[in-house]
């Protein structure tokens, strides 16, 4: 377990340095950056704008300036926003808590509807309830977040005026009335991204656990007189969620994508609008900090997806 960990661990290590470079080649490359206006202004001369690109090193070499910041990276300095006048490592740190709540508690709730509607669905195929959940879950997967997200403010919101559809992190309530506060601030973003992920993933539960249920020790096991929750919880409902752990893996970026729209719906103030309001600003470090953590949470939770394979699967070497 211990050398697999290890070679994991390396493979995650080197996958993260090879997005790095990926990622500021790219926006090295990218035409623009923060001194655009400065240099429409007429206002500024010239030398006052080349001193100020060779004071932050923009005007030595790609993988010079590549190497500066990787090895800043590594002393925890992530730069300086010239927009925000503030250190990316600051401002990263402010907005990470609201993306990580909202997307983790809508990734739970989205399990919590998948895993029972999938598998109740592929228990009873063709049945009422899994031609209604099977249509239920085309419907939400037809529709983007952004629609979703609207259709939430204009009904809960302006029409009935149930919850607000402007995220605020700085909530004046303590106590019992901030829990409060923060509960119906938060259950339209997490609803938007639950339903959107919970009708792509209801879908595949139920096709896993129909190809699982009708192999042969599922047969025997019922044969030896199991109980049926024995049956569906131990040799069912494991085996099945192998390849689901593979899906879900995968879909983190798709995951992070919607959470960046769902963000600007909703005034979220994560990342996910960090990294719009920068690409917007051409606020270059920014930039570069908030795609880094998209793919280094990418990469870990394909790590974890790894060690998860041998906890579902004994069967499984670790190889």
């Amino acid at each position: 377990m211990a050398s697999f960990l290890l070679r994991r661990i390396l493979i995650a290590l080197l996958s993260i340095i090879g997005a790095s470079i990926v990622l500021y080649a790219v926006l090295a490359l990218a035409p623009g950056d923060v001194f655009g206006e400065l240099v429409s202004n007429p206002g500024i001369p010239p030398d006052v704008i080349a001193n100020m690109r060779e004071k932050l090193g923009l005007d030595q070499p790609i993988h010079i300036r590549y190497v500066n910041w990787a090895m800043a990276m590594l002393q925890g300095d992530w730069g300086y926003s010239l927009v925000n006048r503030v250190d990316v490592g600051q401002l990263i740190v402010q907005r990470i808590p609201a993306t990580l709540m909202v997307v983790g508690t809508a990734q739970i709730l989205a399990l919590a509807i998948a895993l029972p509607v999938g598998v109740l669905a592929a228990m009873r195929p063709y049945s009422l309830f899994d031609q209604i959940a099977s249509t239920l879950a085309f419907i939400g997967f037809s529709l983007p977040t952004f629609f979703t997200g609207l259709l939430f403010i204009l009904l809960f919101s302006i029409t009935l005026d149930w919850l607000p559809f402007i995220y605020r992190s700085d909530l004046e309530q303590t106590g019992g009335a901030w829990i409060w506060a923060q509960l119906r601030q938060s259950i339209m973003p997490v609803t938007v991204l639950a339903l959107f992920q919970a009708a792509s993933w209801t879908r595949y539960v139920r096709s896993s656990v129909l190809e699982v249920i009708k192999l042969d020790y599922v047969v025997t096991a019922r044969s030896k007189g199991l109980p049926e929750r024995v049956v569906i919880l131990k040799h069912v409902l494991r085996n099945a969620l192998i390849p689901v752990v593979t899906m879900v893996a995968l879909e983190l970026p798709v995951i992070f994508g919607g959470a960046i729209v769902t963000e600007q719906i909703f005034r979220v103030p994560g990342i996910g609008s960090l990294l719009i309001s920068s690409i917007m600003a051409n606020d270059t470090p920014v930039i570069m900090a908030v795609t880094f953590v998209f793919a280094c949470l990418v990469i870990l939770f394909n790590l974890i997806a790894d060690l998860l394979y041998r906890w579902l699967d004994p069967r499984i070497k670790l190889q």
